[in-house]
Parts: C-alpha cells; structure tokens; sequence
C-alpha cells in the first residue's frame, strides 16, 4: 500500500511534469541527444547530388537503373537517472528540500524521455548503490521511477539498525543520521549495467571526493550530464549568532559562531573551491552540466541545457 501523502505528492508531480514536458520541453528535448546510430529504411532511384557512397550496386544491377540505399537515425534511446538520495539531499532552505527538487527533475526529464519512445531507467544511491530499476517505456513506469524516489527509506532503516548497535554495545557516541554519499559506486553501476550507450543524467548535489577517474569511465561509455542540486545556504553561512550546525551524513555537530565575518568568510571560500573543483572536473570532460537550485525553477535551467546541446549539434 502506498500511504497517502506519497501518494498525492505522485499526482501532483505527474500532472505538473507531464504538462511541463509536453509544452516546454517537447521539442528542445528530442533535437538535444542524438540517435544511437544510423537504420536502413529504404532503397530509392538515385538523384543529382546524392552521395555517390550510398549507391546499392546489386539492386542498381538487378533494376538497371541506379538506387541509392535510404538511412534514418535511430531514434529510440535509453535514459538512465542516476539520482544521489544521501542524507544530504534532505537538506534545503527554499521552495523544496533537495530529495523533492530531485523527483521533479527525474519526472520532467522521464516523461520527456517517454514522449519521444526511449526507454528510462534509474539507480539510487546513497553509501552504496540501493536500487536499479532497469529500463523500460510507458507513463506508468515513469510513475513507478518518480514512487522509488519519493518512497525512498533505505537510510533511515539502517539508521535505527545503526542506533540498535550502539545501545547493545554501551556506545554512548553519535550515531549517524543517514547514508553518506558515494558517487563512485553509482557511477559504477551505471557502467556496469548500462551495456548500450545511454544518456546518464547524474542527479546530486555533488558533495564527494574521489569520483572524477570513474566519472571519465562512465562518460567514455555514455552520454553523461551532471545535474547538480543547490541551496543558497550552501555557499554562505548566514548571520544568526551562535549556531550548532549537524551533518546529516555523519550526525556531528559543531557550535559556529555565525556572527564572525572572518567564519562566514572562510566557510564562502571553502565552498568556492570546491564548486571550482566540480566545475573543472566537467570541464575536463566536456560535460554538458545543469545546476539546479531548490528555490528556483527546474525547467528554465533543463530548457537552456537542452537548447544549447541542440544548437551545437546542428553545427
């Protein structure tokens, strides 16, 4: 049984992204990824100007007249959403929490995938890969994508078995309040069960070290765009005096005080490098990225990203 306030957060996300994938997206999408390859469709009498490459010389030598062979892209790709659903993605200050940006983003870009017949698939992820839901096509699997995200509990019940262990053994430290990040082990699966190129739409906020080598792997095999998931108050501490702050990955608390603008200087320039990192790693790979902030839209960004990508592949 699905309870009923997941329930409806799965209607209205399906009425608000599939209206937003047929009237925004619809045609930015489909001229944004290129096919998987080139199809035979047909054979047709050969024209002035024709590639002369094209020529299928046994029908010309049946027919005695000269045919050239007709090819059509291959339309029909997979579309795999890789999403980071770590405790981190509980975290936001503005319209949604992280994990909610995250579902509206997999939805928009599902229903888009779908309404151009490709297929889409999705591995969630937090300390560990957690779930794989292998491709498939139809508005219902779209649903079921959007119910795994949203349903998603994993950490929390490991959380409670975590918290067991402590008491039996009289460990009075923190017990940790969910699953950590580790994008590597996402980008592994992706490698290992995508075995056809896809498009992998990596859906975080990006806060993890040592995934860039197995991020060249995954965009050597398949067509890779990070989507990074921002909050303002990830760049800047706000002024608010005395604060305990608490990491939602690990438990630990720390007593800041915000009211130093050296502190808030520091934690802005701390955040700054690591943002510059991100965005030289992508670089490096001419990744096609998107970020995304849970305050603003999440279709503006997508319609830009798609608009770019359609406009160097006309080049």
């Amino acid at each position: 049984m699905i309870p009923k306030d997941l329930l409806a957060a799965l209607r209205v996300i399906e009425i608000h992204t599939a209206r937003l994938a047929n009237e925004q997206l619809s045609g930015t999408y489909s001229s944004s990824f290129k096919g998987q390859g080139l199809a035979f469709r047909e054979v047709r009498p050969y024209q002035p100007g024709d590639d002369v490459r094209t020529i299928d010389w046994n029908v010309s030598a049946r027919m005695n007249e000269t045919f050239v062979k007709v090819f059509v892209e291959e339309r029909e790709m997979t579309v795999m959403l890789v999403v980071d659903l770590s405790a981190s993605e509980r975290f936001g200050t503005r319209r949604a929490a992280k994990v909610r940006v995250a579902s509206e983003v997999a939805a928009l870009l599902a229903f888009s995938a779908i309404r151009n017949n490709d297929r889409v698939g999705l591995i969630i992820s937090t300390d560990r890969v957690e779930r794989i839901v292998p491709p498939k096509k139809g508005e219902k699997h779209v649903m079921r994508v959007v119910r795994e995200i949203l349903g998603f509990e994993a950490p929390v019940a490991r959380e409670i078995e975590a918290g067991a262990r402590a008491r039996a053994l009289g460990d009075k430290g923190r017990v940790a309040l969910g699953a950590g990040t580790n994008l590597k082990a996402a980008l592994e699966a992706l490698v290992r069960v995508s075995r056809r190129k896809s498009v992998a739409f990596i859906v975080s906020d990006f806060y993890d070290t040592a995934y860039e080598r197995t991020l060249a792997l995954a965009a050597a095999k398949h067509d890779v765009v990070p989507v990074v998931l921002r909050d303002p108050r990830d760049a800047e501490l706000p002024d608010v005096g005395l604060a305990t702050f608490e990491d939602l990955e690990s438990g630990e608390s720390v007593v800041v005080d915000t009211g130093d603008a050296r502190v808030r200087a520091w934690y802005a320039s701390a955040m700054a490098k690591i943002v510059d990192s991100r965005h030289g790693a992508f670089n490096k790979l001419g990744l096609d990225s998107v970020e995304i902030e849970t305050g603003g839209s999440f279709v503006r960004p997508l319609r830009d990203l798609f608009a770019r990508r359609a406009k160097r592949i006309r080049r």
